[in-house]
């Protein structure tokens, strides 16, 4: 038998802080989800207490564990998914916790990247005489705030384009029918991605096309629905339409240029529909540098792209998607259906976009393939 080693545990601790952390994705921006657990060595490795980022983004992951654990925390090892905050916001910082509450060592995934924290966490512990071993699972804790992470260095969230596609790559017939390229698997999982998001965001075309509610409705999980965002550049959202009428339910942002239409302006605000306002592009429509930057202002971390053609390919094309899940249909529609991603108009290969996969499963007969930007 393979003797265990306290890497082991190390790895397998971190990795149950991060299982915590990944349940509360899309539901605490603009904080990163984090996950704790707590462990006493001198208890036969017994895990005295679990804790995770709340919605919101507050409690801290540390406070909950350590609410949990009680008395139980001194002595423990501390496996935290992110290093430990160290600054007081609306809560005193975790590092601060951790020490008071006694525990003798703690294992971070890695360091935050929020100048405030930055090292300073896990160094405040070293100097209470904590032992402190940071790396564990690195890789892994990044790509799970890896939105947390390019807001924090480059003032932008993470986009996420998902895609439902024939075998020709096809989002929809001529005639503009798409309800249903996909199956039932393949939508539930879409609905799961929309959970796992801050926002979800969409072309005026495709809100005029489908009139889309844009809601998380897997059962019990109705709650977690993300802020929805229209890009519409002249205020064409009908008062009337879902995303407008059920605003005050889920919060709705339409990002539009000025001069927009202030007759309609007024009528969605008044329905509770925020109105964001960027510089536009040359084409007229909102920038989307600027969009980007707006969404990061508002501390978006994580924002999913579903459609439609013309503005995948226009994120595409301007370098702004960071990742994709692409569910693929065993059909054929042909040359006359509308492309996943129009206008990139590429005429040198070399100039691609490219991506790189990183996961593939069957959901019944369709399949979903996930991909992350090549050379990241």
């Amino acid at each position: 038998m393979t003797k265990r080693t306290s890497d082991d545990a190390d790895a397998e601790h971190m990795q149950a802080a991060l299982g915590l952390a990944g349940r509360v994705l899309g539901q605490v921006w603009p904080n990163p989800a984090v996950g704790c657990v707590l462990v006493r060595p001198d208890l036969g490795g017994r895990v005295v207490g679990r804790g995770w980022t709340q919605p919101g983004g507050r409690p801290h992951a540390e406070t909950e564990a350590l609410k949990r654990a009680g008395d139980f925390a001194r002595g423990a090892t501390a496996y935290i998914s992110l290093e430990p905050c160290d600054h007081h916001g609306r809560t005193p910082p975790c590092s601060e916790a951790l020490i008071a509450a006694g525990i003798r060592r703690c294992v971070a995934a890695v360091e935050d990247p929020d100048p405030r924290v930055s090292g300073k966490g896990l160094e405040r512990l070293r100097a209470a005489g904590i032992d402190v071993r940071a790396g564990v699972l690195e890789r892994e804790a990044a790509r799970l705030n890896a939105g947390f992470f390019l807001r924090v260095k480059e003032g932008r969230p993470l986009f996420t384009l998902k895609v439902a596609t024939t075998l020709d790559g096809r989002i929809a017939t001529r005639a503009g029918e798409s309800r249903w390229i996909t199956g039932e698997g393949a939508r539930l999982a879409a609905h799961r991605l929309r959970a796992e998001h801050d926002a979800v965001m969409i072309g005026i075309g495709t809100a005029l096309a489908d009139d889309p509610e844009l809601t998380c409705r897997l059962p019990g999980c109705e709650w977690r629905s993300p802020v929805r965002i229209v890009l519409d550049s002249r205020l064409r959202l009908p008062a009337a339409s879902k995303l407008a009428t059920t605003a005050r339910l889920v919060p709705t942002w339409v990002i539009t240029t000025e001069p927009a239409d202030e007759r309609a302006r007024g009528a969605l605000a008044a329905l509770g529909v925020e109105i964001i306002d960027v510089e536009a592009g040359k084409d007229g429509r909102p920038d989307l540098a600027r969009v980007a930057e707006a969404l990061g202002h508002r501390g978006l971390t994580r924002v999913l792209v579903e459609g439609g053609a013309a503005l995948a390919g226009a994120l595409v094309g301007r370098g702004l998607i960071d990742g994709l899940v692409w569910f693929r249909a065993p059909k054929l529609i042909g040359d006359g259906g509308v492309p996943a991603a129009a206008g990139l108009d590429i005429a040198d290969l070399a100039q691609a976009p490219a991506f790189m996969r990183t996961s593939v499963r069957e959901l019944g007969a369709d399949v979903v393939e996930t991909y992350g930007r090549s050379g990241n």
